[in-house]
């Protein structure tokens, strides 16, 4: 695995629109950048375009308007999440979606509970809740989502998936004997709720010790 990226939050996104993608695209007095307009993506079955919102008046309500949170667990997290993890804002999302996602080397992770992301949230992105990274939970749940980073088992070794899977993670399993190839994973970039939201920095952490336990480095 190259790269995981951390993007600060979905709120960052909370100034831009969604729109399912027309033909009959008008003129944008309000661009992402002054020579981007709007950003197109495959999102699920759709095909979306995202774009600023148009309303210079507009303001965010709900609960992205709120300035303060229990702390624990709503405590504010670090700019850098852990060496090795790059930190990114809305241009460099965008770039990640435009040069890796839609070119199938990327993968962006919405790392919130579902609840969150029935509610809302970036396009192009798939839920992984960051309860599913934990390494107490089954090999079953943690193969799968090593699998959905295109992260595979080994050709060498024989035997079935859920036996090479169940060998690693037991207690005389070593790094030496990993059944899982790096190759060809994906560059990944998680994001949650804000600087407050310790949910995607905990599924960071949780991933970088479950590559450690693999025995696998960054390149």
């Amino acid at each position: 695995m190259k790269y995981i990226y951390s993007a600060f939050s979905i709120a960052v996104m909370m100034a831009f629109i969604i729109l399912l993608m027309s033909s009959n695209t008008l003129a944008l007095d309000v661009k992402i950048t002054q020579d981007m307009a709007s950003m197109p993506v495959h999102h699920g079955d759709d095909f979306i375009n995202i774009q600023r919102i148009q309303d210079q008046d507009n303001v965010l309500a709900g609960g992205y308007t709120k300035t303060s949170r229990k702390c624990p667990p709503f405590c504010i997290q670090p700019l850098h999440v852990a060496p090795g993890v790059i930190t990114v804002a809305e241009l460099e999302l965008l770039e990640f979606i435009d040069k890796k996602l839609e070119m199938g080397s990327g993968l962006l992770i919405d790392a919130r509970t579902p609840e969150w992301y029935q509610k809302a949230t970036i396009p192009g992105s798939i839920n992984i809740p960051f309860t599913r990274f934990d390494p107490e939970k089954s090999v079953a749940v943690l193969a799968d989502v090593l699998l959905k980073l295109n992260v595979h088992k080994k050709g060498t070794g024989g035997g079935s998936f859920m036996n090479s899977i169940r060998h690693f993670f037991s207690s005389d399993a070593n790094a030496a004997d990993s059944p899982w190839n790096f190759s060809q994973a994906k560059e990944i970039l998680l994001y949650c709720n804000g600087i407050w939201c310790g949910q995607s920095p905990h599924a960071i952490k949780n991933l970088l010790s479950l590559v450690c336990r693999l025995g696998n480095h960054w390149d």
